[in-house]
């Protein structure tokens, strides 16, 4: 008799997932690149749109354990199906601004309702993924953020620049891809793997391997609605650390998101079809690093048996050595030089994503959603505050250059966040306490 294959179902799954990922990318960061014009065509001050920016990840912060607790609750398949389908409107919303107070509403609606969305990705990828193959599939997630990243400011730039779109338009046009996906989401998915009709028994053992046997039963009872512990959750110093390098890493990154195409016009003298191409760079590093590390580190873990090297010790060499060719950057005089050296930084410190991703699986028991949600809410913490920083250190300062020391100071910060904990330990044991 002839055995059964795998119907792959897992990575279908895993492809729009990463669609959502793509597509929330391109609508919340192309903003970045259109910056400038924005400014000019609304008669605002580089203040107003530093606050601008950083309202995206205000309430992208806010809402992440509220948004964590409601994917927990209603499954992947409605939380996320609501989200896309909101973020996408609102996206359309800002072709109506007249001003910063309008542009400012929009951005905080985004944030709050895009809050969720990798919350529950990454509870799926924990069920629909083999525990050997986590942080790979986190690496395909994170990677497809950056290309989203990377195709909004790229595109952004060329459609205002050479081809004369309006800024407008580009919103909506941003808008509709989402408004499709979250209707044949819902359609299609569903939240575990044994109720999807396309998913045979070898697929389903496969996604079973190397899980306890109570896991699975747990899975099977829609343990939506278990209490998530989070006092002893929160007073769990190993939370704390890895909220910590989150707030580091999404700090620094948010460079390329808000300041770095205006840094490099005013910085390095590039056009602004050129800063838009120039932008991509570091994203499509960014990109590929993601889908690099996630490899790399299950390897490692296979290797060593040790989550301690293939999440911690890799994540934190990693960002090190990001910090030291961004500072190698400064003395580089040509422009496409300075930004290839930031895009090898950000392309290494790309390994950590999909490790602190796994590590919430790794870490999180059945509160995968509530762990997650937690570490990011500290990282759109640092992400809001960086755009803000950045025109104080421009106004006192009076130069660009402390803020590129800025930027690799806190990978150095982050590299040192990874060190203090144990990833062999979970936060919490399986009746909600933490380990002794």
């Amino acid at each position: 008799m002839q055995q059964q294959s795998p119907s792959w179902v897992r990575y279908l799954v895993l492809g729009w997932l990463c669609l959502a990922a793509t597509i929330a990318y391109v609508q919340r960061n192309s903003i970045g690149v259109a910056e400038s014009t924005i400014r000019a065509d609304l008669g605002l001050s580089e203040d107003d749109m530093g606050i601008v920016l950083g309202a995206f990840f205000a309430t992208y912060a806010i809402f992440q354990i509220p948004s964590g607790w409601l994917a927990d609750r209603w499954g992947t398949r409605r939380s996320l199906a609501v989200f896309v389908l909101f973020f996408s409107a609102s996206c359309g919303t800002l072709a109506l601004a007249s001003g910063a107070a309008v542009l400012v509403f929009v951005r905080l609606n985004m944030g709050a309702t895009q809050a969720g969305i990798f919350p529950a990705s990454t509870t799926s990828i924990g069920k629909w993924f083999p525990t050997s193959r986590w942080a790979v599939a986190n690496g395909a997630l994170s990677g497809f953020m950056q290309l989203g990243n990377a195709l909004g400011v790229m595109i952004t730039g060329f459609l205002l620049d050479k081809v004369g779109v309006p800024w407008r338009w580009l919103f909506v046009w941003y808008a509709l891809p989402g408004l499709a996906w979250a209707a044949w989401f819902f359609v299609w998915f569903r939240d575990r793997p044994a109720e999807h009709a396309a998913v045979n028994h070898a697929e389903l053992s496969l996604i079973q391997s190397g899980r306890p046997a109570e896991s699975h039963a747990a899975d099977a009872e829609a343990s939506h609605h278990e209490r998530t512990p989070w006092g002893t959750l929160l007073a769990n110093p190993a939370m704390a650390w890895i909220c910590a390098q989150q707030f580091c890493r999404a700090a620094a990154h948010m460079f390329f998101a808000s300041w770095f195409a205006t840094f490099l016009q005013e910085a390095r003298g590039v056009s602004l079809a050129e800063a838009g191409v120039l932008t991509s760079l570091p994203l499509w590093a960014t990109m590929a690093g993601s889908l690099a590390g996630g490899w790399i580190s299950d390897w490692i873990l296979a290797f060593t048996g040790s989550r301690r090297a293939s999440r911690q010790w890799f994540s934190a060499a990693s960002v090190l050595i990001c910090a030291a060719l961004i500072l190698a950057s400064y003395w580089v005089a040509n422009a496409w030089l300075a930004v290839a050296l930031i895009s090898a930084g950000s392309c290494v410190a790309a390994f950590a994503g999909p490790c602190s991703y796994a590590l919430t699986i790794d870490m999180g028991g059945k509160h995968v959603a509530s762990v997650f949600s937690t570490m990011n809410m500290w990282g759109n913490i640092g992400a809001t505050v960086f755009p803000l920083v950045v025109p104080l250190v421009r106004k006192y300062t009076g130069t660009w250059d402390a803020v590129l020391f800025l930027f690799a100071g806190i990978y150095l910060v982050a590299a040192v966040c990874w060190l203090p904990f144990n990833a062999e330990r979970s936060l919490l044991d399986d009746r909600g306490e933490a380990p002794g």
